[in-house]
């Protein structure tokens, strides 16, 4: 099995992840979004890239001016919790693709504070499939169990939490050598206080949200279908060759990392009284006013509102009542180019909370 290229050095990141790059042919949001909504599970399916215009990329740039000493902060409050955990026997395990530049600031974090060479790996999760067992299998006859650390960028309304929690306790259940296995996931952002294993509750923007293979190492989102992945196989992904020249993966990991020596262990001293209701309290309430049953059509968070937008057919973004959409550039910007109205809602948790239109509405 051949593992996938990615513009990473292998010195930050071993991207288990089987490259059936050539064997896919990517659909429109359109057409993923109609077979989504008809019962095609969306991992078996890969989506045209959004191509960011000239416009969206300048917002990007601002985002990484303005918001990467943030992002280095919240790196290394969750670096710290982590070293204070493990130690020595820590291991990274980013779910690709979003968690993969996370687990790499963090690791290089860990060098730059500790002196200590975490290995690293970025692996596949899949919302409806489960983790990737082979991928799983092949770290802990490396490592064993105790140390793992299982990470990603932020936390929506904890979906993937869920899919962890009950991915390990099969896991478990099958072997003793998975005994030790962890299922708390760790963020730098978790809005929906799901977690304590983040860098801050504060529901902000990290900057490699806005783009999607050109700040992930130029990987597809993962894949999973039967005629491809076989029974030992890790879960698939692409190799974007042809946006090599567009590719910001390094720029992004070294911006942000530029600002460790600077870190303020205070800066999110504000963000961690809890809310007066969770996140999925939130979302709940959301469906209830928009006549919702399904919530996986609610994306909160601005990370999730980015995601929805590069990738689904939004019905609407929700900003929170009181606030300023011009705070957030690139939600504006990705409205205005797709043609999304922006609502005002009373949001609590969150910042901002995309919808996703029903099938009958495309």
């Amino acid at each position: 099995m051949k593992l996938v290229n990615t513009s990473y050095p292998s010195s930050d990141v071993t991207i288990l992840l089987k490259d059936i790059s050539g064997l896919i042919t990517p659909l429109s949001t359109e057409e993923r979004e109609k077979l989504n909504q008809s019962g095609v599970h969306y991992s078996e399916m890969l989506p045209l890239e959004y191509k960011p215009t000239e416009q969206y990329m300048k917002i990007y740039y601002e985002a990484l001016e303005t918001l990467s000493y943030k992002t280095a902060n919240a790196t290394a409050i969750l670096a710290d919790k982590l070293y204070a955990k493990y130690g020595n026997k820590l291991v990274l395990v980013s779910l690709a693709r979003a968690g993969t530049p996370i687990g790499i600031l963090v690791k290089r974090f860990l060098e730059y504070k500790y002196y200590f060479n975490v290995p690293h790996y970025s692996i596949s999760i899949i919302r409806g499939k489960g983790i990737d067992e082979n991928a799983v299998n092949y770290i802990v006859n490396q490592h064993g169990s105790f140390g793992i650390q299982f990470l990603d960028g932020w936390i929506g309304k904890g979906a993937i939490n869920e899919v962890l929690f009950e991915a390990c306790q099969t896991l478990k259940g099958s072997s003793p050598k998975f005994a030790n296995l962890n299922p708390t996931l760790a963020v730098l952002s978790d809005p929906a206080f799901i977690t304590n294993l983040c860098g801050t509750h504060e529901d902000f923007l990290i900057p490699s949200a806005c783009l999607n293979a050109t700040v992930s190492g130029l990987i597809s989102r993962t894949f999973l279908r039967s005629d491809l992945i076989g029974p030992h196989d890790f879960h698939g992904a692409v190799y974007y060759s042809e946006l090599e020249s567009e590719d910001k993966s390094i720029e992004f990991i070294a911006e942000v990392c530029r600002y460790f020596p600077h870190i303020d262990d205070q800066y999110f001293h504000e963000t961690h009284a809890q809310q007066a209701i969770t996140g999925m309290e939130e979302v709940k309430r959301i469906a209830q006013t928009f006549g919702l049953t399904d919530i996986s059509k609610i994306k909160p968070g601005v990370g999730e509102t980015t995601r929805v937008l590069l990738r689904r057919i939004p019905y609407c973004v929700l900003i929170r009542k009181g606030e300023n959409i011009q705070n957030f550039p690139h939600i504006q910007r990705l409205c205005e180019e797709k043609n999304i109205p922006i609502k005002e809602y009373p949001l609590q948790t969150y910042q901002v909370c995309g919808i996703i239109k029903n099938l009958s509405d495309i």
